[in-house]
């Protein structure tokens, strides 16, 4: 930022903690600032000419060095919480010294008239035509800024006054990704990979030619490849996001002799728009609020921010529930920000298995966000294609898999990165509808579990539709794939987590409309895990019955 002028008004806000070891542990709430080296100045605000000079002195350091400064104004709050607050009931010692003692103004005023730069009348009048003023409507504070500076506006307009749409064309030609996949495989002179890396990357130019199928990784970097190619900047941030916390994106090349880093997504052309990657610390609140408040003056760029694992994003949820989910609807505050939020359950305990999808669901309304769950790799890529392209500005949630990054069966083909579209509801190809009688609707990497188990024990009565996107949801779509399916006689809806959490609870009202238009008589069921305090077990034994268990329910629950 070139520097940031802090300024402290310290007045005890929590005036009820007047107890210093209460309040903090150090002697001054601004050593945190030490921590920076930041110059800190602790100025007694009931000095105007004091807090001026400060004021100054902050300012003229921070355009010389270009750093952090901090203002601590040392002052207190004359009517407590509110203007209505009696704080006298809590503080009795401390507001009957406030009570007794001038007011800043007051002040002031006898020093100028010690000095004779002010006559008590002129005081006096000085003070009546400010309270007119201010009775009349008139500023009276003098503007800083005659004409803004307009070279910093963000033009808002392309993207005002959108209704979200689910499809949208994300095509894009299949010789201009093979040519930009070349270009990121393409590697420079004297660049020694590590061995699995080099393999990832060997791997990828198998992809492009069209000899191998599409997996994650490739598909996610190609989404980005092709929004630079057509000019729109990238940002990405978060705990391991150049090699991906499952080593799937590997963004980041590190040569093994030097240890310099080579980035293949900034070297496509030397036209292309900026693509910035950060490996951020972990402070999931602090780096989310910033990608927040980046994302909101920032509208004709991607900008996403990953979580380590999904479950992490706790640590960030004020700022989900106070500016994410809710800045529009209170601000009018426009945020196009992605996340992703690796989420799946493979028995890695109850810290490293859910991204909270309940959560966000039930933040869920008036069109304010996307909640997605991709289980392809072209769903991914035409996900964030889709994201960037679309005028529309909302936060996309992606629950991004971990297991999935390498499954033999979650895989795309080049055609359907070209040619494809995200697709808000994936209907079953291996069935016959007339024969269909049971319907599991499912999200997430269950799918695969529930796929294998159809194939081994041979049943074909039974279709398993994946629900894509859960908000907006997409009511309609699931409507016309369930609508071949004559002769139903069940639907499940089948998820990995506890039945308090995931989806069940948010979006079964949804179903249940959509079932209930098909046939008033069919009855939605449930098949997953039984309710629970904490998101997963930590044993894994205990994963793999309740997970056997729940694909059981699927095909047998009645």
């Amino acid at each position: 930022t070139g520097g940031t002028i802090h300024i402290i008004v310290n007045n005890q806000v929590g005036f009820t903690t007047s107890r210093q070891d209460d309040a903090r542990s150090t002697e001054y709430c601004t050593d945190v600032a030490k921590m920076v080296q930041a110059p800190i100045f602790h100025v007694n605000a009931d000095d105007p000419e004091a807090v001026y000079f400060v004021t100054q002195l902050a300012v003229d350091y921070r355009q010389q060095f270009k750093k952090d400064v901090v203002i601590d104004l040392i002052c207190y709050r004359r009517l407590g919480h509110n203007e209505a607050d009696e704080p006298s009931a809590t503080q009795p010692l401390m507001y009957k010294k406030i009570k007794s003692h001038p007011t800043t103004r007051t002040l002031y005023a006898e020093q100028l008239q010690r000095e004779g730069s002010l006559s008590e009348a002129d005081s006096q009048q000085v003070a009546e035509d400010y309270r007119n003023q201010l009775d009349e409507g008139i500023y009276v504070v003098k503007r800083l800024v005659r004409e803004p500076n307009k070279a910093l506006f963000v033009d808002w307009s392309p993207y005002l006054g959108h209704e979200l749409q689910d499809d949208w064309d994300t095509s894009f030609p299949l010789k201009r990704i093979q040519e930009l996949g070349g270009r990121m495989e393409q590697t420079p002179e004297g660049l020694v990979l590590q061995r699995q890396v080099k393999k990832i990357i060997e791997d990828r130019q198998k992809m492009t030619a069209g000899a191998q199928p599409i997996n994650w990784g490739y598909a996610e970097t190609m989404a980005y490849a092709t929004l630079l190619d057509k000019g729109m900047a990238i940002r990405l941030t978060g705990q391991d996001v150049g090699r991906g916390t499952f080593s799937h994106r590997h963004a980041v090349l590190h040569n093994q002799k030097n240890g310099e880093a080579y980035v293949p997504l900034k070297n496509l052309d030397d036209a292309q728009p900026p693509f910035d990657i950060y490996d951020s610390l972990l402070s999931e609140e602090a780096v989310l609020a910033f990608e927040y408040g980046y994302s909101t003056t920032t509208p004709q760029a991607l900008i996403i921010w990953e979580a380590q694992f999904g479950d992490f994003v706790n640590g960030a949820q004020v700022v989900i529930d106070q500016f994410i989910s809710s800045g529009e609807s209170k601000w009018a505050r426009i945020c196009g920000l992605t996340l992703l939020l690796p989420h799946g359950y493979e028995g890695q305990g109850p810290e490293h298995s859910s991204a909270r999808l309940e959560r966000f669901l039930q933040l869920c309304a008036e069109q304010n966000m996307q909640v997605c769950t991709p289980t392809t790799p072209s769903q991914i890529y035409h996900l964030l294609r889709r994201q960037a392209l679309r005028p529309s500005r909302k936060p996309l949630v992606i629950m991004s898999p971990k297991s999935l990054l390498r499954h033999k069966r979650a895989v795309s083909t080049l055609e359907e990165l070209a040619e494809g579209r995200f697709e808000t509801v994936l209907p079953d190809p291996e069935v016959e509808a007339d024969k269909v009688e049971r319907l599991v609707l499912c999200g997430g990497k269950v799918y695969y579990d529930l796929l294998e188990k159809r194939e081994a024990d041979g049943i074909a009565d039974t279709a398993v539709v994946r629900i894509e996107q859960l908000y907006p949801f997409p009511e309609q779509r699931l409507l016309e794939i369930m609508k071949p399916f004559r002769n139903l006689k069940t639907v499940v809806w089948c998820q990995e987590e506890p039945q308090n959490q995931g989806a069940w609870y948010c979006s079964q009202h949804h179903m249940r409309h959509v079932v209930h238009q098909l046939n008033p008589v069919l009855y939605l069921e449930y098949a997953g895990r039984d309710s629970a305090a904490a998101p997963a077990v930590g044993s894994m034994a205990l994963h793999v019955e309740q997970q056997q268990k729940l694909i059981q329910d699927a095909f047998g629950i009645r």
